[in-house]
């Protein structure tokens, strides 16, 4: 975990295939949020992406750099003081042996907070 205490995994299932769904919890009181942004936490979108290639590195068992993005759309703020509590789904595909496709919905509640598609670089 790159940012220490940011976030627990609550679960982490395969649904179904290559389909996964993880539940995360947020800590609303970590210090990122002193500066992003005071009396008014948001969630970066930088740190969303993070979190989802940590998911995608425990799904696969290998490390992974980010090679590209082909869809981002960050589409509602995540105020961690009031939707902590965020459900990612995850499809996680393996194009050869040396790269790995993610497609990702993030949702607090019913809200969708965030799509992305990306590539990454198995690099162990």
């Amino acid at each position: 975990m790159l940012l220490k205490d940011f976030y627990t995994v609550k679960s982490l299932d395969n649904e179904e295939g290559t389909k996964y769904l993880a539940h995360i919890f947020i800590n609303e009181k970590h210090e990122i949020f002193n500066g992003h942004f005071p009396g008014n936490p948001i969630m970066p979108g930088v740190c969303m992406m993070q979190i989802i290639k940590e998911l995608a590195e425990q799904i696969s068992g290998k490390n992974l750099l980010m090679e590209r993005l082909s869809n981002v759309k960050f589409m509602a703020l995540i105020n961690p003081e009031q939707t902590p509590d965020l459900r990612l789904e995850l499809e996680i595909t393996t194009s050869d042996e040396q790269q790995i496709k993610l497609k990702n919905t993030t949702y607090f509640n019913d809200t969708v907070a965030l799509k992305l598609s990306s590539v990454y670089k198995i690099v162990s």
